[in-house]
Protein backbone atom coordinates (compact mmCIF):
# COMPACT_ATOMS: atom_id res chain seq x y z
CA UNK A 1 0.00 0.00 0.00
CA UNK A 2 2.92 2.43 0.51
CA UNK A 3 4.53 1.60 -2.59
CA UNK A 4 1.00 2.80 -4.42
CA UNK A 5 0.82 5.93 -2.26
CA UNK A 6 4.19 7.06 -2.88
CA UNK A 7 3.46 6.31 -6.97
CA UNK A 8 0.66 8.75 -6.54
CA UNK A 9 2.55 10.97 -4.85
CA UNK A 10 5.49 11.21 -7.86
CA UNK A 11 2.79 11.12 -9.97
CA UNK A 12 0.28 13.65 -8.49
CA UNK A 13 0.26 15.47 -11.72
CA UNK A 14 -0.58 12.79 -13.89
CA UNK A 15 -3.24 11.63 -11.56
CA UNK A 16 -4.53 15.17 -11.80
CA UNK A 17 -4.94 15.16 -15.63
CA UNK A 18 -6.86 11.71 -15.63
CA UNK A 19 -9.54 12.70 -13.18
CA UNK A 20 -9.57 16.29 -15.56
CA UNK A 21 -10.14 13.84 -18.60
CA UNK A 22 -12.43 12.30 -16.96
CA UNK A 23 -14.88 15.03 -16.14
CA UNK A 24 -14.27 16.99 -19.59
CA UNK A 25 -15.51 13.37 -21.60
CA UNK A 26 -18.40 12.67 -19.36
CA UNK A 27 -19.53 16.50 -19.76
CA UNK A 28 -18.50 16.21 -23.90
CA UNK A 29 -20.47 13.28 -24.14
CA UNK A 30 -23.57 14.53 -22.16
CA UNK A 31 -23.73 17.67 -25.15
CA UNK A 32 -23.73 15.74 -27.62
CA UNK A 33 -26.99 14.82 -29.95
CA UNK A 34 -27.73 11.38 -30.01
CA UNK A 35 -27.73 11.01 -33.60
CA UNK A 36 -23.98 11.35 -33.79
CA UNK A 37 -23.84 8.76 -31.05
CA UNK A 38 -23.06 6.18 -33.98
CA UNK A 39 -20.28 7.91 -35.47
CA UNK A 40 -18.54 8.58 -31.99
CA UNK A 41 -18.99 4.82 -31.23
CA UNK A 42 -17.01 3.87 -33.99
CA UNK A 43 -14.62 6.49 -33.65
CA UNK A 44 -14.27 5.00 -29.85
CA UNK A 45 -13.41 1.56 -31.41
CA UNK A 46 -10.68 3.00 -33.75
CA UNK A 47 -9.32 4.11 -30.68
CA UNK A 48 -10.04 0.80 -29.35
CA UNK A 49 -7.52 -0.91 -31.87
CA UNK A 50 -5.01 1.72 -31.33
CA UNK A 51 -4.96 0.56 -27.81
CA UNK A 52 -3.95 -2.87 -29.01
CA UNK A 53 -1.31 -2.77 -30.65
CA UNK A 54 -0.21 -0.26 -27.71
CA UNK A 55 -0.66 -2.64 -25.25
CA UNK A 56 1.13 -5.56 -27.76
CA UNK A 57 4.49 -3.62 -28.57
CA UNK A 58 4.83 -2.92 -24.61
CA UNK A 59 4.41 -6.57 -24.00
CA UNK A 60 6.96 -7.28 -26.85
CA UNK A 61 9.42 -4.72 -25.26
CA UNK A 62 9.01 -5.61 -21.75
CA UNK A 63 11.42 -7.79 -19.59
CA UNK A 64 9.77 -11.59 -20.10
CA UNK A 65 9.93 -11.82 -16.28
CA UNK A 66 8.06 -8.93 -15.35
CA UNK A 67 5.01 -10.91 -14.49
CA UNK A 68 2.68 -7.80 -13.83
CA UNK A 69 3.38 -6.01 -16.94
CA UNK A 70 2.69 -9.12 -19.00
CA UNK A 71 -0.44 -9.88 -17.28
CA UNK A 72 -1.59 -6.33 -17.50
CA UNK A 73 -0.60 -6.53 -21.14
CA UNK A 74 -2.59 -9.43 -21.65
CA UNK A 75 -5.57 -8.05 -20.11
CA UNK A 76 -5.15 -4.58 -22.15
CA UNK A 77 -5.49 -6.93 -25.28
CA UNK A 78 -7.86 -8.99 -24.06
CA UNK A 79 -10.19 -6.83 -23.27
CA UNK A 80 -9.13 -4.07 -25.97
CA UNK A 81 -10.46 -6.61 -28.74
CA UNK A 82 -13.37 -7.33 -26.69
CA UNK A 83 -14.38 -3.86 -27.14
CA UNK A 84 -13.98 -3.18 -30.73
CA UNK A 85 -15.70 -6.83 -31.71
CA UNK A 86 -18.86 -5.52 -29.62
CA UNK A 87 -18.31 -1.61 -30.98
CA UNK A 88 -18.29 -3.23 -34.71
CA UNK A 89 -21.06 -5.28 -33.69
CA UNK A 90 -23.44 -3.02 -32.37
CA UNK A 91 -22.54 -0.04 -35.06
CA UNK A 92 -23.49 -3.17 -37.42
CA UNK A 93 -27.01 -3.42 -36.28
CA UNK A 94 -27.61 0.00 -35.71
CA UNK A 95 -27.03 0.17 -39.63
CA UNK A 96 -29.02 -2.97 -40.20
CA UNK A 97 -32.33 -1.08 -38.79
CA UNK A 98 -31.57 1.80 -41.38
CA UNK A 99 -31.47 -0.59 -44.56
CA UNK A 100 -34.37 -0.78 -46.85
CA UNK A 101 -36.31 -4.23 -46.54
CA UNK A 102 -36.52 -6.27 -49.25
Amino acid sequence: MEELIEFISNNLQIVYIIILAIFVGVELIKSIPAVLHTPLMSGANALSGVVIVGAILVMLHSDPTDYLALALGFVAVVLGILNVVGGFAVTNRMLEMFKKKK
